[in-house]
């Protein structure tokens, strides 16, 4: 599964990790996590995260 930056902060969104803080369990593809989902150190909305290469 592909990891996605947050293009304002650099935080990693890892899909292996998910984001359980903020109701995204582990395993969950980023394109499956709802639009209202922010970044949780930034609060940068997600379309402000590009695919890692």
């Amino acid at each position: 599964m592909d990891k996605y930056e947050c293009s304002v902060c650099g935080y990693i969104y890892d899909p292996a990790d998910g984001d359980p803080d903020n109701g995204v369990a582990a395993g969950t593809k980023f394109e499956d996590i709802p639009d209202d989902w922010t970044c949780p150190v930034c609060g940068a909305e997600k379309d402000q995260f590009e695919k890692v290469e």
